[in-house]
């Protein structure tokens, strides 16, 4: 089978790479390639990849081309991997600097940053989508450029179901939960329900049985891993869930600005700086074999360790444990999605997908994200309980701001932009939705089409 990556410059590629060279089975991909707009991003990632394929030892490791030339790379394609980053880190940084100037949160998936990044990819997104529909009509999509749900709603409309979104948080989440009530997460059913970032895990059974309320009960076990310290136990028995992570800057919203803006920078500046070390060590070629894969490892350990830092500090918790920082994440997702389709493998996963009628307070076509049986002919959501009403609440203004989002980027309007940034539920003005409007535009040139 033949991958292409779309973002394959970017920096978490050899994850995915990884993951497919452990994958010896019949009918695995066996050549892999990469487009990016950025030659230079792009020979650094292919360095990185050709010193994985060497120090794995694999005899059958899957070949790999680079090209900016998106037609080339679609052409031929079995699945298509989209991670792009429109306007770059640069762009993430002025996302966040342009919100905590208006006392707003400017996180690259939540709140005004959230939107000022959609806002610049769904344009990009229906284009790539449109592309593909064009050049590469059999392949699937599996989409993991944020904000995730929202792009992914985007290409559906070009590609249907044959576009699927795919995030690591509710994997993580699922795991960790799992291991702390004895269970091996491959063997429990997560029922997890919401949208990509805005989403609970309301219950983990093992042989049909719901182990959660026994967690819950348990304020030691609670606040032993990554959200039980984010939250506290307290507030998780109030909700009689545990939350996705992200929805730490809704419940804590006042203290995690506050600590975004104490910080010495933004997590999208930390990386900007931190990336831009790295790219230029990966793409060296007088360096030593190795030594781009070297570079990759060491930065990729300080990424995770640092990872959303500002949530802790406003939590009063420490450092991430070494087991929050274990690997499995989307690139597992990515390749057992993968198998299930190409091989009729099936799997349950959780992913990004139309409502159809899993969620009665949505739509058909609105995109969430729920466990999903996954066969040859794509990932079916499975009935899910109806949502709480707070819960309903959050979920239904955000995807109202997702479809404003998804107007404004057809019709070029302003109007429809201003109305995205002022009904999120953190942006707190109307007159502060016009401000960050007029900032992002001054910052963005990808926003002119607003008028």
């Amino acid at each position: 089978m033949r991958l292409t990556i779309l973002g394959g410059g970017g920096f978490r590629v050899p994850l995915v790479y990884g993951a497919l060279l452990g994958d010896h089975a019949e009918g695995r991909v066996t050549q892999v390639t990469l487009y990016d707009e950025d030659p230079a991003r792009l020979g650094a990632m292919a360095r990185v990849l050709a010193d994985q394929a060497t120090a794995s030892g694999a005899p059958d490791a899957p070949a790999v081309t680079a090209t900016g030339d998106l037609d080339e790379a679609l052409r031929g394609a079995d699945f298509v991997f989209s991670a792009i980053r429109v306007g770059g880190l640069e762009g993430r940084a002025a996302d966040e600097r342009v919100a905590l100037a208006e006392g707003v949160l400017g996180q690259e998936t939540i709140g005004a940053g959230g939107i000022a990044y959609g806002l610049r990819t769904v344009p990009v997104a229906r284009e790539i989508a449109r592309r593909v529909a064009r050049t590469a009509p059999e392949a699937w999509v599996i989409n993991f450029t944020n904000p995730a749900g929202l792009v992914t709603e985007a290409m559906a409309e070009e590609l249907g179901d044959r576009v699927i979104g795919i995030c690591d948080s509710p994997v993580g989440l699922g795991r960790r939960v799992a291991r702390l009530l004895g269970a091996r997460p491959e063997e429990a059913w997560i029922d997890y329900v919401g949208l990509n970032h805005l989403g609970w895990l309301r219950g983990l059974r093992i042989g049909g049985r719901d182990e959660l309320p026994r967690l819950l009960a348990d304020t030691e076990a609670l606040e032993s891993f990554e959200e039980g310290r984010l939250f506290g136990a307290e507030w998780l028995r109030s909700l009689g869930a545990i939350p996705n992570e992200y929805l730490h800057y809704y419940y804590f919203n006042r203290d995690t600005v506050r600590a975004y803006t104490e910080a010495e920078q933004t997590r999208g500046a930390f990386l900007r700086d931190q990336q831009r070390g790295f790219y230029a060590e990966a793409g060296r070629t007088d360096r030593p074999a190795g030594a781009a894969l070297a570079a990759w490892d060491r930065t990729r350990a300080e990424r995770e360790a640092t990872y959303m830092a500002e949530n802790r500090e406003a939590a009063g918790v420490g450092e991430r444990d070494e087991s929050d920082l274990e690997s499995g994440g989307y690139e597992k997702v990515a390749l057992a999605l993968m198998r299930a389709i190409a091989r009729d493998e099936r799997a349950t996963l959780i992913l990004n997908v139309r409502n159809r009628s899993t969620l009665s307070v949505l739509d058909a076509q609105a995109v969430i994200e729920v466990p999903c049986l996954v066969d040859a002919n794509g990932a079916h959501p499975v009935a899910v309980d109806p949502l709480p009403l707070h819960a309903v609440g959050l979920v239904t203004s955000v995807k109202a701001v997702e479809r404003e989002v998804l107007a404004a980027a057809a019709s070029g309007s302003r109007a429809d932009a201003v109305k995205a940034f002022a009904l999120h539920p953190l942006v707190d003005s109307v007159g502060v939705a016009r401000r960050l409007l007029d900032g992002y535009a001054a910052e963005h040139p990808g926003l002119a089409y607003l008028r």
